[in-house]
């Protein structure tokens, strides 16, 4: 029989479990701005050295963790006995040499306009002498009819793609997008960096470099050379040897210069490559590279801590809060200040984690079903403490009805409403409206869906299991502050902060809204483990049917 069913209506659900119940006030008074500022300013401390796996800001940030879980009165959340479930991982830092001829000439190529490195968990990857070909968005779509590999066999070859989605124009009117086709203006996952260059693996590509552009990718090329510190990988039997040899980023601007040096014009064929009869360009280019890779190989940890359910029946289902603890770590060739301390990403949403285990145990009465704390590693690696989890989970995924996550807070006051990333996927939104509504606030789309967020963050891993995932982001309309003030604020963290060593605590940071935001969590959680069903996904909903089949 089936058991995936949906959430019941909000009219009983708000009966059951509404937000001014008494015995939940402790709880809700137990978040404050100042618990959350005080955790955030540990965590994102020097002494703490950005929380790179593998560092001693990981064994620093796990120990804090495991004593404030510990402090609170929750138990070892690793059925084994344990705070922590261990995630191998082998780290890599790659020195790339690269050679792009066209027309007889060398493109010349600096850190600021192209990065490489190879997956490939060996001392050296080697590609020589390769064909270049432009395949457009690199995207194969078979639900929208889309190949932008149509024709061609680019095994052995390096292959050029652009970032994000195909922006197809919509047939009535050219100045908008089809929204019927790939999200219109949302990213979907066809649009990640992440789908590229598996989908270059699947097609055995030689190399694969994405076409970079600030504006469909959500963040400046400036983010992409922190790759040039170690990154990590999923320590797997095969050393990750069935990944596409080299990956690649190169800034729109080289690009287009390597294109004009081989005949071709990258603006026009970026035209060209929104159109479903898109066929791929051969250019008349070559590639080759040289990839030394040091390697080692370590055991990070995921902390996780658990509430026990208050009914015998329904204890053994779960609910998890994900916020992932790792940022970029120490990076000693900078002058001047070394360390990425990751204030906002993610100590700030580790710190909501922290507010919302300890609300959870001030309860006088726990919640019918189980919740799961669950703090993960090596998310600015790849979602890769999460991936581990969702393909090793320590309580079976058709018994845990919900993953919510929290990747940053809101730093800069309260607002009158929740943002919600990747609106209209999962019913987990209309328990979201009514706490809302109870709140006096709304819920409001991603005012940037472009960017693609839902598939940035460690739900994801979760939800590509068929896991109901939930992720909330700050709101965009400040209590007090003119319009436009919370996009601005979003733009200029982007600009100036995100990745950098500039993320640190702000002399203007009001906790105020995150302190609002983190009760909004708490309710959602509670009443998802107090429901009498299940919550699952919405018609349409990509992963609706991995959902199904696992709850049959």
């Amino acid at each position: 029989m089936q058991r995936f069913l949906i959430l019941l209506t909000s009219a009983l659900t708000l009966s059951c479990t509404g937000s001014r119940r008494p015995d939940l006030q402790p709880a809700l008074d137990s978040i404050t701005s100042d618990d959350l500022m005080k955790h955030t300013r540990v965590l994102a401390s020097d002494e703490f050295e950005g929380r790179a796996p593998a560092t001693k800001g990981e064994d620093l940030t796990v120990r804090y963790l495991e004593q404030q879980f510990a402090g609170m009165g929750l138990q070892r959340g690793n059925p084994d006995g344990t705070w922590v479930q261990a995630v191998p991982l082998v780290g890599i830092r790659s020195q790339t040499t690269a050679s792009l001829q066209a027309g007889g000439r060398q493109l010349p190529l600096t850190p600021q306009d192209y990065f490489a490195h190879s997956r490939r968990a060996v001392e050296t990857v080697q590609v020589k002498d390769t064909d270049m070909l432009f395949v457009g968005y690199g995207v194969v779509a078979p639900e929208y009819g889309w190949d932008d590999y149509k024709g061609v066999d680019v095994k052995g070859k390096t292959i050029l793609m652009l970032i994000n989605d195909p922006p197809v124009p919509d047939p009535g009117d050219p100045t908008k997008l089809d929204e019927s086709v790939f999200g219109g203006r949302a990213m979907t996952y066809y649009g990640r960096w992440t789908y590229k260059y598996e989908m270059a693996t699947e097609k055995g590509a030689a190399a694969a470099v994405i076409i970079h552009e600030t504006g469909p990718a959500g963040y400046p090329f400036a983010v992409i050379s922190d790759w040039g510190l170690e990154k990590f990988e999923i320590r797997r039997s095969d050393r990750n040897m069935d990944r596409v040899p080299i990956e690649g980023w190169i800034t729109f601007d080289k690009a287009q210069e390597l294109f004009r040096m081989a005949g071709q014009d990258l603006s026009e064929l970026k035209k060209a490559a929104v159109r479903r009869d898109f066929h791929p360009v051969p250019l008349k280019a070559k590639a080759g590279f040289t990839v030394r890779n040091s390697i080692r190989e370590v055991d990070s940890r995921n902390v996780i801590a658990r509430l026990e359910g208050s009914d015998p029946r329904l204890k053994d289902e779960y609910v998890i809060y994900t916020a992932h603890w790792d940022h970029l770590g120490r990076d000693v060739t900078l002058q001047g200040d070394q360390i990425f301390n990751g204030a906002l990403d993610n100590a700030s949403g580790v710190a909501c984690l922290l507010e919302l285990a300890e609300a959870f145990a001030r309860l006088p009465e726990k919640p019918k079903r189980s919740v799961l704390f669950l703090s993960v590693t090596a998310e600015e690696q790849g979602l890769l403490g999460a991936l581990h989890y969702a393909e090793n989970p320590l309580y079976p995924l058709n018994r845990t009805l919900a993953v919510i996550n929290m990747d940053g807070a809101n730093p800069w006051g309260r607002t009158s409403d929740v943002v919600i990333i990747g609106q209209g996927k999962s019913t987990l939104e209309d328990v979201a409206a009514d706490v809302a509504r109870e709140q006096g606030r709304t819920l409001k789309p991603d005012p940037e869906p472009e960017k693609g967020f839902y598939y940035r963050s460690d739900h994801f891993e979760l939800a590509k299991q068929g896991l109901p995932a939930f992720y909330p982001d700050n709101g965009v309309d400040y209590i007090g502050k003119p319009a436009g003030y919370g996009l601005k604020k979003r733009d200029e963290y982007t600009a100036n902060d995100y990745h950098k060593v500039t993320d640190e605590i702000k002399a203007d940071w009001d906790l105020a809204g995150a302190a609002e935001d983190t009760r909004f969590l708490f309710l959602v959680g509670y009443r998802v483990a107090q429901a009498d069903r299940f919550p699952g996904w919405k018609p349409g909903s990509e992963f609706k049917a991995k959902r199904d089949a696992m709850m049959k």
